[in-house]
Order: C-alpha cells, then structure tokens, then sequence
C-alpha cells in the first residue's frame, strides 16, 4: 500500500463548504491513467487532479484533469485548486506572482495575488478561445432543452478552450436562477457534438454585488450541474468579447454561481483583447494522505 499526499479543495470561495471541491493527488508520479480514472470517479467530485513531473521546462508543475468519466485537456477550478494546494504545501513557489501549470490544454500562465480584502486571489489565462456561432436549427433545439428563449440578438456560441462550451446569454439573472433544463436531452446532444455541456447567464440590475450569474450543465461528463465553473464562466468572458459587449460589462467584472445548488461562488472576470482571465480564491477543507 502506498500513501500519498492529497488534499481537497474548495474553490471560488473563501468560505469553506460554499464553493466547488476538488480532489487533488499532490504526487502521482506512480499512477497510472487508469488508477487515475477509477480514483477519480470514486472521489466522485466533478474533477480530480493528479500533479506529474512536468515535461515542458516552462512549467513550475503538471496536472492531469480527471471528471468522474473522463480526461479533460483543461479545466478552470481544478486548476485555481490545484495552484492552491501546492503553494499552500510548499511544493510551488509564485517567483513574481506568477505560476506556469502545463495540462493537456498546454501550458497555462497564472498569477497569484494578494488584494486590499486579505485573500489571495489566483488567476488564470484561459487558453486561447475558437468562438463559433451556433446555427438557428442549433439555437431552436437549445432553447427547447433549456425550456426558455435566450437572447436572440446575441447568437449563442460554441466555445472552445480546452473544454467545449455552448454559451447562451438569457435575459437577465432571474431567469437564469429559474431554468429546469431536460439534461438527458442535453447529454444527447453533447454527446452529438462533443461539446463538455452548456452554460447560461444574465445580468443583475444594477447595484447588485455581482455583475452576472452563471449556471453551466455537463451530464455528458457525469456533472449534470457543476456549482461553480472556472472554465465555463471564461467562455462567458470570451463570448462577451466576441459578442461585442467588452464596453458595456467593463474590462472585469464580478460573477456569481451555485446559489441555486446551496454554495456562493464568486469569480472575478477579467476581459481584454488579449486575454480572457478569470480569478477566484480557494480554502483547503481536507489535508492527508490517499492510500492505494
């Protein structure tokens, strides 16, 4: 039997049991994929990671990103989790602020900041998105999945980034809190197009804490509704840019997810020509050791 340093982490949060956990295996040099696989299915989390010697010498380390059913080239929680578990274990060192995580995805830069309210905040790049407008046949079967109408006049997207999201904007926050969408439809036709689900937000009026809420949906990957999503509020920030609305939602913003699920995520976008980066704090709520 062999030990090995593990750590669960909660994301997109300060407050311990109000974000979205995920599993971290510190050491997985012995592993092999398919302990990876059933260890992560077991955790039964919406992601798993496994930190490897890295093979790219621009890289301070390298996960590996497991759901329950299946590898992921790149996912945004894990990888704020990830960062966490090792700077909190010594294991990474932040030389300037900044980190490098290779995934399958490439290398992905972070940054590690500390802000005026006393948490660090980490962020990161979210890969370079491939942005395609869905057709009308496309957008007609995602509002009958979804059950309501989504904007219209802001055609909804396939968003590529390492994870394959299709964002729909829907008329404001409310809406977004209300849907009931038919997920075994949606898995269908994920599957189909092997896209990792599909995300929807609207804005708040104004003064509210936060600019948008977002709720993303993954039952193709065992994750029928994932509290609160790194990768999935990125593409949003990439469907803002390419959608034209940069100016009106401002260069970074504030995100809210999971209330509808019982947790209080919150992400701070960050959108430019350049980039798309998304940061959020984390809090370790299990530190020990995984057997196998």
């Amino acid at each position: 039997m062999h030990n090995i340093p593990f750590k669960q982490v909660d994301v997109f949060t300060s407050t311990r049991f109000k974000g979205n956990p995920v599993a971290v295996v510190l050491r997985a040099d012995a592993l092999t994929t398919e302990q990876m696989q059933r260890i992560a299915n077991w955790t039964n989390l919406s992601e798993t990671t496994f930190v490897t010697p890295t093979t790219n010498k621009q890289a301070d380390y390298r996960v590996r990103i497991f759901t329950p059913g299946a590898e992921l080239p790149f996912a945004g929680h894990p990888t704020i989790g990830t960062a966490h578990a090792l700077l909190e274990a010594g294991l990474v060192k932040a030389g300037n602020g900044a980190l490098v995580q290779e995934c399958g995805a490439g290398l992905i830069n972070l940054k590690v900041e500390h802000r005026s309210d006393g948490h660090r905040w980490i962020w990161f790049d979210l890969p370079q998105p491939l942005v395609t407008p869905l057709g009308s046949s496309q957008v007609a079967e995602l509002e009958a999945t979804l059950g309501v109408e989504v904007l219209r006049q802001i055609t909804p997207c396939l968003v590529d980034a390492g994870t394959r999201w299709v964002v729909a904007q829907l008329p404001n926050a409310e809406v977004v809190l209300s849907i009931q969408p038919d997920l075994q439809r949606m898995k269908h036709e994920n599957i189909k197009d092997k896209s990792t689900g599909v995300v929807v937000f609207g804005e708040y009026p104004e003064g509210a804490p936060t600019r948008i809420e977002v709720r993303a949906f993954a039952p193709a990957h065992g994750v029928n509704e994932d509290p609160v999503c790194g990768s999935g509020n990125g593409s949003v920030g990439a469907f803002i840019r390419h959608s034209g609305q940069t100016a009106y939602f401002g260069s970074e913003f504030l995100a809210s997810q999971g209330s509808i699920l019982g947790r209080a995520g919150l992400l701070r976008l960050a959108v430019s020509e350049q980039t798309i980066q998304v940061g959020g704090n984390a809090v370790t709520c299990i530190d020990g050791q995984l057997s196998t």
